[in-house]
């Protein structure tokens, strides 16, 4: 029985019948806050651990009815659309109130254990007929470990399938101390070399690796996800070298090859954050053919997206 005493955290989403975050249908729960910044992301607003304002432009109307209530000048009306001083911005939430086209909004809201185990629940039918079940993902969910501990506990309890989604950026105690109640780990993978994983995601990949490491010999379930993005990590080296890493541990169900897409882009407007990638189309079929081959050569089970 859940208690009012239950961890607190921040998530920006929770998305229902999923069929990429895991084996079934699964209910995916998306943290707020991760420790890298990688160039490509396509959920930029799970970077920050802190709920950020999104304004949407292409809803706003001008009608400037968020002007008003806003008392700390974070917002003014220009040629019918209005623009922002996001450093005056407190977050108060005013703004979003008075929005009528529901331009303005919040991505990131505090929850609680039970109310994300509300949502999960009313999808039990659907994991029990898919063998599916819920995924934590993000951001990354290590970022807000107690939170993540309490809801694995509760879905553990319900005989519910748990997947986390992680880049591995963190301590490996906190990986440990909750591996028995995670039936899946979706790894990723993103670039072998250090110095270049550092420039294109803002950290070296030392611990990401290391933990892998000792999550699959210590009996973690681990389908590796691998992102391939144009003229980044799609090199030969990087290939041949991820493929060897990969094939030389045990307990590695699958590897699951993510083409770069551009779906994300709006977000990063949204946000009004830069997009680092502009020039970066996506990888064609042929490349990524090409790809999963050579991963597949080191006798690997390889899948173009998730799931």
């Amino acid at each position: 029985m859940l208690t009012p005493l239950m961890k607190k955290g921040i998530i920006f989403d929770i998305k229902k019948y999923a069929i990429h975050d895991g084996p079934g249908i699964r209910t995916t729960v998306f943290f707020k806050g991760c420790p890298l910044n990688c160039w490509w992301c396509h959920n930029p607003e799970g970077q920050n651990p802190k709920p950020e304002l999104v304004y949407r432009k292409s809803r706003c109307i001008g009608c400037g009815e968020c002007v008003e209530p806003c008392s700390q000048q974070a917002i003014s009306l220009k040629t019918k659309l209005i623009a922002l001083n996001r450093k005056n911005c407190i977050l108060c939430g005013k703004c979003t109130q008075a929005c009528p086209s529901e331009a303005l909004s919040f991505a990131g809201k505090q929850t609680n254990v039970e109310e994300v185990m509300e949502e999960i629940e009313k999808d039990r039918t659907f994991y029990d007929e898919s063998g599916g079940g819920v995924t934590f993902s993000g951001g990354e969910p290590f970022q807000q470990p107690s939170f993540l501990n309490e809801l694995l506990t509760e879905c553990k309890n319900r005989d519910i399938h748990t997947t986390v989604n992680t880049c591995g950026h963190t301590k490996y105690e906190t990986i440990n101390k909750m591996q028995d109640k995670i039936d899946l780990f979706l790894y990723d993978i993103k670039i072998m070399n250090p110095e270049k994983h550092a420039k294109y995601t803002g950290a070296s990949n030392t611990q990401i690796l290391n933990n892998l490491k000792n999550l699959a010999n210590n009996g973690g379930t681990i389908m590796i996800n691998f992102p391939i993005i144009p003229t980044i990590n799609d090199d030969n080296k990087n290939i041949e070298d991820t493929a060897k890493l990969i094939s030389s541990l045990p307990n590695i169900e699958r590897v699951n090859i993510l083409p770069y897409h551009r779906a994300g882009i709006e977000k990063y407007r949204n946000l009004g954050k830069p997009y680092k990638l502009n020039k970066i189309q996506p990888p064609s079929n042929q490349k990524i053919q090409s790809i999963k081959k050579k991963i597949e050569a080191a006798g690997l089970k390889v899948e173009i997206g998730g799931g």
